[in-house]
């Protein structure tokens, strides 16, 4: 056996005593199909894995609020407009590089968020000098920053709360439960432009007690099947559904429901003028208004489709078409094809996705007041700048090498760049000390050049008049 084939030996029985990876070691991370969207592609280490293992590299976990009418689904797609596409091109905007967003919860083409949530790495590049890391951002700045671009885009998705996580939180994989909102308006009358694509409208009346004895059958593990959509990857159709609720509600104060017990209407003495139907329904203007039904669905997880195909049901029940015994016969029939047709896209809302944070990362209050610059030195650090701003209006081309401007004015710009790069109120504090010390020793130097340039004057013009005294 030659030396090459000896080592080619060795090599194998090396990796034939390698434990294999148990299937045990990812149950927590067991979480399948998730509503509105099919199973999605493992990321690949190249992306994800290896960018989160950078120590330089922070990890935000994100929440963002949309209405998802324009968009087409949550997920990156060519040539369409998506919520992770919108956010991805934010903070290429922001930072300057392209990012990779995973979300927690995937929502098809017209469902609305309320909150999503998903994670993003950021290694922080000064763009004064290229290559050079900087320490993170706060999460109020990345805040703020990402909203100032989405802003400039149609105005439907905004970030409302930014948490730095360690580099191994997995905003699907760690997320504890997911509940959803369904919205139905009930009544005759077309549905007000306010409400149009944020709700189903529904014409029938619905029997709310019926559609409330119907979830009962449905909560708690059971065989979904029957509530799966045919495009569903996910391994199992058993799940746990935690709370399945409807009741009728008051969507806004502009917007009330017709319900007499409503309490918007209780604090309204005369109810003739909201168009109510008891003889103020003839009120010039006044639109007749709709009830107002809300589904509450939470549970870990969801089968694709399944809330709307739930809420298809209820409404079923609701107008009479099917009974409660119907609905169990649907479940354990486990064939969609069994189940009332699925509700619209319009209706839905992804209402919360709950996490177990830790507690140093659930509360950066204390933290930031140690990270954020101190606005004390941020207002003196402007008005330094302000100052600076004035004497360089006033200073000349010619002026500027030869007098104190000049000083004043790379200290002033230095001064900027450290307020751009300091993370703390101490690097900031020192970054001025420093810009002032050399800003003094630049005046003295100054100085010193002013006098001995006049004692060099004076010696000139003594030898000038000595000159023409001798002559």
């Amino acid at each position: 056996m030659t030396e090459f084939a000896k080592r080619i030996s060795e090599c194998s029985e090396q990796a034939s005593k390698i434990p294999e990876e148990k299937e045990e070691d990812h149950q927590n991370y067991s979480v399948e199909e998730e509503e509105e969207y099919p199973e999605e592609v493992p990321e690949t280490r190249t992306v994800t894995e290896v960018m989160s293992t950078n120590k330089r590299i922070q990890r935000y976990l994100i929440a963002v609020e949309y209405i998802g009418t324009r968009f087409s689904g949550s997920q990156k797609q060519l040539n369409c407009r998506t919520v992770v596409g919108v956010l991805e091109e934010a903070f290429h905007k922001f930072i300057g590089q392209p990012v990779s967003i995973s979300l927690s919860s995937r929502t098809d083409a017209g469902v609305h968020a309320a909150s999503n949530v998903c994670h993003v790495d950021v290694e922080r590049i000064s763009k004064r000098k290229p290559g050079e890391v900087l320490p993170p951002h706060d999460s109020s700045v990345v805040r703020r920053a990402v909203n100032h671009f989405l802003q400039k885009s149609e105005g439907d998705i905004m970030v409302t709360d930014v948490r730095c996580v360690p580099s191994d939180f997995h905003a699907r994989f760690r997320a504890q439960e997911r509940t959803y909102f369904y919205r139905i308006l009930s009544g005759p009358e077309p549905l007000s432009v306010f409400e149009k694509d944020r709700a189903w409208h529904v014409t029938e009346e619905l029997d709310l007690r019926a559609m409330q004895e119907a979830c009962k059958v449905l909560v708690g593990c059971h065989d979904f099947s029957s509530f799966r959509a045919s495009g569903c990857q996910a391994n199992s159709p058993i799940r746990t559904l935690d709370e399945l609720h409807v009741s009728e509600v008051v969507s806004t104060a502009l917007f009330p429901s017709i319900n007499q017990d409503s309490p918007v209407l209780s604090s309204i003495d005369n109810s003739s003028k909201l168009g109510m139907p008891n003889g103020g329904s003839n009120v010039f203007g006044i639109r007749k208004k709709h009830r107002s039904y809300e589904v509450i669905a939470r549970a870990r997880s969801f089968l694709y489709h399944q809330v709307r195909l739930i809420v298809g049901v209820l409404k079923a029940v609701g107008t009479g078409e099917l009974t409660v015994s119907d609905v169990e016969r649907i479940l354990k029939a486990k064939t969609v094809t069994a189940a009332s047709p699925m509700a619209p896209a319009c209706g839905l809302s992804l209402g919360f996705v709950k996490y177990d944070l830790p507690e140093d990362d659930q509360t950066d209050a204390a933290e930031s007041l140690e990270t954020c610059p101190d606005p004390l030195f941020v207002s003196v650090a402007k008005g330094v700048l302000l100052a600076v701003s004035i004497v360089m209006d006033n200073a000349t081309e010619e002026t500027a090498a030869t007098e104190p401007q000049s000083g004043v004015r790379i200290a002033g710009e230095a001064i900027f760049a450290k307020i751009t790069d300091s993370r703390t109120s101490a690097e900031l504090e020192e970054a001025i000390k420093e810009e002032m010390k050399l800003l003094k020793k630049r005046r003295k130097d100054w100085q010193e050049q002013r006098q001995n340039c006049g004692l060099r004057r004076r010696k000139q013009m003594n030898n000038l008049c000595n000159s023409q005294l001798s002559v």
